[in-house]
């Protein structure tokens, strides 16, 4: 017995050893080239203990601004790079697209593959017509608000995008083996896998009902190409049951909470900057009248347009984007980035980069407009990335968002519900993989 603890003691600490040595070795090693700087990291932990997990981007946007631009850290094992500011994230996205354009998948991502004038809370009615357009395009189809399905889904979806960004699941990244014991991951893939089955059923209905002459959906359009490829190439094509499944429930999750969160922090800047929405129904008013908004008006509505996109900006909704990784060695702004290490475009610091915006933190819808009021394009606007992984569903978005949020406007005033004044309003997020308003409640008032 004391021979077998000997051993087993000696054996766990060479293995101890080694994986001290192999972590200080990837931290000493330089290859003889310039690597970015950054703050020191402890032994297994790395810089952990130096950032906020629950809000990790306004963390990484403090010590930038002691590491500059471009600088490492160490999440436990794991080495990142944190591109910080407009000018190095586009040199990054867009000049050196092809050395950052790979997409770094994460163990999470990995694993999903695999009443009148009373306040109200607006964010299910807003989440659910986001969702119907998804719907529209993926399935062909609407569904109607009190469908059973359609509710389980879509809470299914904005819960599993809350705890996507929570601190367990970005722990479970720097350590996947910590999987199966954190209850956060088991409830978090408890909902893909249900959301996929019951994507997995409205996409057998399609296929029963396919017509290959008329293209319903996004469903149709990828079942009849399965259709026309011989077996031998849909075994060497991305064209399998499993990807059109994961595609779906991933898109259909996507489309809704990133446009329903952008909408929810326009109406709730509109109830907090009451002298704001009057500029903005002044303008409906007099452009369009009380005729049905159409998506060509935009050019003729330049405040509205500038209000939306500082609304975009200002939440930023998406503060890291979608984690990149480098695609070959590269010498990027005097330092050498090892191909396959992660790196973070830190969104935050380009939404509110104090060198491009002239009041990054306040909400200033004059940051889109000239001195004329005409509206002004913003190359610093960066709310969905930008390069090749700029977000698929942009043009879908911007016109989603635009028809909302002037539709609404047309219709209703909205202001903070009895006894709260607009100062009481709150606006720290609740951080997930996106951040979301507070919860709250509004009324809405009717212009009729």
């Amino acid at each position: 017995m004391l021979e077998f603890l000997f051993q087993s003691t000696t054996l766990g600490a060479i293995v101890v050893l080694l994986v001290l040595h192999l972590f200080y070795s990837s931290f000493s090693s330089q290859e003889k080239k310039t690597e970015p700087p950054g703050p020191k990291p402890l032994p297994l932990l790395g810089n952990l203990l130096q950032v906020d997990l629950k809000r990790l981007d306004n963390s990484l946007f403090d010590l930038s601004k002691k590491y500059g631009p471009v600088f490492t850290i160490y999440l436990g094992l794991q080495k990142v790079v944190v591109l910080a500011g407009y000018r190095t994230v586009k040199q990054a996205l867009v000049n050196h697209a092809e050395e950052f354009g790979d997409r770094a998948v994460t163990p999470i991502f990995y694993d999903f593959n695999k009443g009148h004038g009373k306040a109200f809370d607006n964010t299910q009615a807003i989440c659910y017509a986001a969702s119907n357009i998804m719907s529209a395009i993926m399935f062909g189809k609407r569904f109607e608000y009190k469908d059973p399905v359609f509710q389980a889904m879509v809470e299914k979806d904005h819960e599993t995008i809350r705890l996507t960004g929570s601190a367990p699941i970005l722990i479970y990244n720097l350590f996947p083996c910590l999987g199966h014991f954190l209850k956060t991951w088991r409830d978090l893939m408890k909902n893909v896998e249900e959301n996929r089955e019951d994507t997995k059923i409205i996409i057998a209905d399609l296929k029963e009902t396919l017509n290959p002459e008329m293209c319903r959906c996004f469903v149709d359009a990828f079942l009849t190409r399965k259709l026309n490829l011989e077996e031998s190439e849909i075994k060497d094509s991305h064209y399998h049951d499993d990807n059109l499944v994961n595609s779906v429930t991933n898109l259909f999750a996507a489309g809704t909470d990133t446009t329903a969160n952008t909408l929810q922090w326009c109406l709730v800047f509109m109830a907090k900057y009451p002298y704001i929405q009057d500029q903005v129904q002044e303008e409906l008013t007099r452009v369009v009248g009380s005729r049905q908004v159409r998506v060509e008006d935009r050019k003729n509505l330049p405040y509205t347009d500038a209000v939306i996109h500082e609304s975009q900006r200002l939440a930023n909704i998406v503060p890291m984007a979608v984690p990149h990784k480098i695609s070959r060695d590269v010498t990027f702004q005097g330092y050498f980035i090892k191909e396959g290490t992660t790196v973070f475009p830190l969104l935050t610091s380009v939404l509110y980069d104090e060198s491009e915006w002239e009041t990054p933190h306040t909400f200033n819808p004059s940051h889109f407009l000239d001195e004329e009021g005409k509206f002004v394009r913003r190359d610093a606007f960066m709310p969905f990335s930008a390069g090749r992984r700029v977000c698929l569903g942009l043009s879908l978005a911007r016109m989603e968002l635009f028809l909302f949020f002037t539709s609404l406007l047309q219709r209703f005033r909205f202001t903070p519900p009895p006894g709260v004044s607009e100062d009481e309003l709150d606006l720290t997020p609740v951080v997930g993989f996106t951040l979301s308003p507070p919860a709250y409640e509004l009324c809405a008032v009717s212009r009729q």
